[in-house]
């Protein structure tokens, strides 16, 4: 099974934080090349200038039920450059918001930390079904934190 890795810096422009989510990144299924996915590990953090005084960055994980949004098409890279082309959407930078549920996964963490979070083992992964325009959404928020964000993603198609 092949891997790949994905973030907001692949294309597009990084988009600040404000006080409600920003979406920074989508894997969800494509109609043409259906299939499951699952994100094995994540990496958070801050992607520009600190705010002079210490503040909190949340980070969220939400199953989208549709890729709508405006965003910018990414093209993730195989983690073995002998591997085939994802067969998974990638949107990037969302300047427009798409539709979401709640949280499945989130972490808080104060302005000047970074974090990676693995799944332990295949129960742990972030799942998204073989179904067209539905996966999973990568989004910060911050109250005072109005700089980029980093968020990227190693991820399997299934």
């Amino acid at each position: 099974m092949a891997r790949y890795h994905t973030d907001n810096r692949l294309a597009g422009s990084q988009q600040n934080l404000t006080t409600t989510y920003k979406t920074m990144l989508t894997l969800y299924g494509v109609t043409a090349t259906l299939c499951r996915g699952r994100a094995v590990a994540i990496a958070i953090g801050a992607d520009g200038a600190p705010n002079a005084t210490d503040c909190q960055i949340v980070y969220a994980v939400q199953r989208q039920s549709t890729s709508g949004g405006t965003r910018t098409a990414g093209t993730p890279n195989p983690i073995v450059p002998a591997d085939v082309a994802s067969r998974s959407g990638n949107g990037l930078n969302y300047t427009a918001e798409g539709t979401y549920s709640l949280p499945i996964w989130s972490r808080v963490l104060n302005q000047r930390a970074s974090m990676q979070w693995v799944a332990q083992d295949t129960d742990a992964m972030l799942l998204w079904p073989a179904t067209a325009d539905v996966g999973l959404a990568f989004m910060a928020l911050s109250p005072t934190y109005a700089s980029p964000a980093l968020i990227s993603v190693d991820y399997e198609d299934q």
